[in-house]
């Protein structure tokens, strides 16, 4: 196992999902459907983590990868499982750094599984969201697996604003928007300082509320991923090139955004150029501990 040379990669794309597990074929079903239609993709591909290694290792970039556990709201395990990802990852360390997925919903359970995969599967974060979850962040249901990832000063990545999952679907799919505004986020931010948070996306309709915690809370990130750069509100891009040139992430939500799509769109907005290599790579960077 190797690790990132961050001499050799040009990225690291924060925001990235695994769909497929190396043992079993490509799901089938309308949620891929839905979700490549809500991005006008066609069907969304799904990868598994050896072939997101391979993607990401193409482009000299690196990647977070992860999975969504959202058991008790659909009734079903997570696949490819947290143990795949994170152990799969490991053989793919020089592009890959492995997040977990646990539902708040699994109680004392979910903790144990949280700490397990932290010391023995090495994962670096947790991914939470909250719609398809189905709770609100500062739940204190919430609060024991928060614990354990604060204990061992690990990432937390929350999605918020609006989905593509359940999006154009009868009943929007059962998919509450109103778990993923960014300001219940801000109780989390208090209640443990010291943990790092990303709030993931441009967060429509609260990207006001996004850039209020993110620069008033010390240990909170914004990612950009979900969003073609050339549809960012003003007010994001500014905050990009001033406040929070520090704390703004690369982050595509591959598959349903390319990294290529992504990167083209950004180089068309008006970004520093002092910035542009501190959103790419060098935030985070630090926020995950790469390198020296």
């Amino acid at each position: 196992m190797t690790g990132i040379d961050l001499n050799a990669i040009t990225a690291i794309d924060v925001h990235t999902h695994v769909h497929r597990s190396v043992s079993a074929p490509p799901r089938e079903g309308s949620e891929a459907d839905d979700m490549g239609a809500y991005f006008g993709i066609g069907s969304m591909p799904q990868y598994t983590v050896p072939e997101l290694a391979a993607y990401y290792r193409e482009r000299t970039m690196a990647a977070v990868v992860f999975g969504v556990d959202s058991i008790s709201q659909t009734g079903d395990e997570m696949v490819p499982t947290n143990e795949e990802v994170a152990d799969q990852a490991a053989e793919h360390a020089d592009v890959l750094i492995p997040f977990a997925s646990i539902d708040p919903a699994r109680g004392a359970a979910g903790v144990r599984q949280a700490r397990k995969l932290i010391e023995e599967h090495g994962v670096r974060g947790f991914k939470f969201h909250p719609q398809t979850q189905g709770f609100f962040p500062n739940d204190r249901s919430a609060y024991p697996l928060y614990e354990v990832i604060a204990e061992h000063q690990l990432v937390a990545l929350f999605h918020t604003g609006q989905t593509g999952v359940g999006a154009g679907t009868r009943g929007g799919g059962g998919i509450r928007l109103k778990y993923a505004n960014p300001m219940h986020i801000d109780d989390v931010a208090v209640d443990f300082p010291d943990m790092p948070i990303i709030l993931a996306h441009p967060s429509f309709p609260w990207q006001d509320e996004a850039l209020a915690v993110a620069t008033h809370k010390p240990q909170v990130y914004i990612d950009l991923s979900g969003w073609s750069p050339k549809y960012f509100p003003p007010q994001l891009v500014q905050y990009t090139n001033s406040l929070l040139q520090d704390k703004v992430l690369f982050g595509s939500d591959f598959p349903v955004i390319t990294p290529e799509r992504w990167i083209k769109d950004f180089d068309g907005l008006s970004i520093k150029e002092h910035v542009r290599p501190k959103v790419m790579k060098d935030n985070a960077a630090r926020l995950l501990g790469l390198g020296g």
